[in-house]
């Protein structure tokens, strides 16, 4: 078994734990100066001060020493919602979007979701994996060790199932830990443009058994929301997903108020997302349950529209999560740095509550809390060193991609010398 130690490392910031923190346990740190992370295999051994964790050293025949000198290490950052994998563009649109036009309206003239539904349907599985690829290794340079990939981008059988199969090659290629969501229910697709619970019911009598039986997917998410698909429909979809053991998420509340978060927190979902529009209800609703809240700043950022009610989840003790949202429409960005800029200034987070809410509660929605999200003893290797001192450095040097060294399983991974902005 390899063993390294990272040694005098200016400053270890980690959220500590097994499930979500909730409420104002997320600003509660542990905070250690001049210290050392011992990675046995690909585990993390030990977290404690230098001479703590030297003093602990057994004589091992060969030990790897790295010099975290002037750094401070954090856990590796969590994407728990992405819809990564796609093929083309729309920048045209993102134009029109910020020019006025609703994304509601895109949708319904063809644009949207069905515009990369055709590019995704076009490409072959090869193009799909090498633009994942590229993608990932990216998003690697951000920090961030694990994400969550969702499908939605086929809306039939043989692509849906193309684009999870692709997601599970690219887990087994690539150090980025992917899990796996079918989002079948993003877009009611052309070819059911007037008959929706038709498509509800291939989902459910098609879809799902095959996936379940092929394993291609982890969780399963509904876009429930006005002209998509309303909470009837989410209801069928998730609770026949639940039938056959799948995890639960859901696109809830993003542009009006329809009842996805109450809906996610009555089904006992992973997780509701977005929550623009959510209500003070279901804000309560939330704070109440086992649901996550996962916000996606840079989402209401590029549609110029007012952020989720991070405050006032966090004020109510709901437990709150922070992702990319990335996707080739309203969100075309998996910037770590600019997540957490937007998170801090613009929904008045604290730091120490969107370091949290980027890793161990990232983690809890996707039911991985226990495994990754935090250092601590027993929990995969997942590290970063920050090119910087201190924590507070990542809202403080604003916009910047601190990111410096990455440790996936215990593995140095190898970065650009650049670190992009």
């Amino acid at each position: 078994m390899k063993h390294t130690v990272l040694r005098h490392i200016h400053q270890i910031a980690t959220p500590i734990g097994q499930t979500a923190r909730r409420g104002p346990q997320m600003k509660q740190l542990r905070l250690i100066e001049d210290g050392a992370i011992w990675i046995a295999g690909d585990k993390i051994r030990m977290v404690d001060s230098d001479s703590t964790v030297i003093a602990a050293l057994p004589d091992l025949p060969e030990i790897h020493w790295v010099d975290a000198k002037n750094k401070c290490a954090i856990p590796g950052f969590v994407d728990a919602h992405t819809h990564f994998l796609f093929a083309g563009t729309r920048a045209q649109e993102f134009d029109e979007r910020l020019a006025g036009v609703a994304y509601l309206d895109l949708l319904a003239k063809g644009g949207g979701i069905c515009s990369t539904m055709q590019a995704v349907r076009e490409a072959s599985a090869e193009e799909l994996f090498q633009q994942g690829k590229e993608t990932l290794q990216e998003m690697l340079q951000f920090g961030i060790t694990t994400l969550e990939g969702k499908s939605g981008y086929g809306l039939n059988e043989p692509d849906e199932l193309k684009q999870l199969a692709v997601m599970k090659r690219l887990d087994q290629e690539q150090p980025i830990t992917i899990l796996r969501t079918y989002l079948g229910a993003h877009a009611v697709p052309p070819e059911y443009a007037k008959n929706s619970n038709g498509y509800v019911d291939f989902i459910r009598e098609n879809m799902l058994p095959q996936i379940e039986e092929r394993a291609l997917a982890d969780y399963v998410d509904v876009f429930c929301e006005k002209g998509v698909f309303n909470l009837a429909q989410s209801r069928a979809i998730l609770e026949r997903a639940k039938e056959l053991g799948f995890s639960l998420k859901l696109h809830a509340d993003e542009m009006t108020s329809i009842g996805g978060a109450g809906l996610a927190c009555e089904l006992n979902a992973l997780s509701a997302d977005h929550l623009l529009s959510i209500s003070h209800e279901d804000i309560h609703r939330l704070a109440d349950s086992n649901t996550i809240a996962v916000l996606l700043p840079a989402t209401a950022f590029c549609m110029r529209r007012p952020y989720a009610p991070a405050r006032q989840l966090i004020q109510q003790g709901a437990a709150v999560a922070l992702a990319s949202d990335f996707n080739p429409g309203s969100c075309y960005t998996y910037s770590t740095a600019l997540l957490f800029a937007l998170s801090v200034i613009q929904m008045q987070m604290t730091t120490a509550e969107v370091l949290t809410g980027m890793t161990l509660n990232g983690a809890a929605a996707l039911g991985k809390a226990a495994e990754i999200g935090s250092l601590e003893a027993g929990k995969q290797a997942d590290i970063l060193l920050l090119n910087a001192p201190d924590y507070r450095y990542l809202a403080y040097k604003t916009g910047v991609n601190l990111v410096e060294n990455v440790f996936k399983g215990g593995v140095a991974c190898e970065l650009p010398h650049h670190r992009p902005c």
